[in-house]
């Protein structure tokens, strides 16, 4: 039991110095934006705003760290960071323009479907 519980804190968590974003990683650290939209559309505007204020005023060092590393080869816990960071872009508008989770007089959700472009998008090697 204690080897399972471990593997799961394990795959919850983040660089040293950023233990207490971990409280966002299971529902926030996806990776893709078809993941981090559904989340925010399913996502109440209190959920939404907490991740907004946790991660807004850190992501200077955030990006200070993941600078650090190469985008195609970085370790499990900093490639979590950087989902976090992108979910925090995929919220933002909801925050600070349209005061929910849908876009207001938008593109219906469930027409929109992400494309991921290769050249555009890291390698999952």
């Amino acid at each position: 039991m204690s080897t399972q519980v471990s593997q799961v804190k394990a795959d919850q968590s983040l660089p040293a110095g950023f233990q207490d974003l971990e409280v966002f990683v299971s529902a926030w650290a996806l990776a893709s934006e078809r993941e981090r939209n559904r989340q925010r559309l399913s996502s109440s505007m209190e959920e939404i705003q907490a991740l907004y204020d946790a991660l807004l005023p850190r992501m200077d060092e955030i990006f200070n760290y993941l600078n650090q590393l190469p985008l195609n080869d970085m370790p499990a816990d900093a490639k979590r960071l950087l989902n976090l960071s992108l979910s925090l872009a995929e919220v933002a508008p909801a925050v600070e323009f349209y005061k929910q989770p849908e876009v207001v007089d938008g593109f219906p959700a469930e027409r929109f479907v992400p494309v991921e472009v290769p050249h555009m998008t890291p390698s999952e090697e």
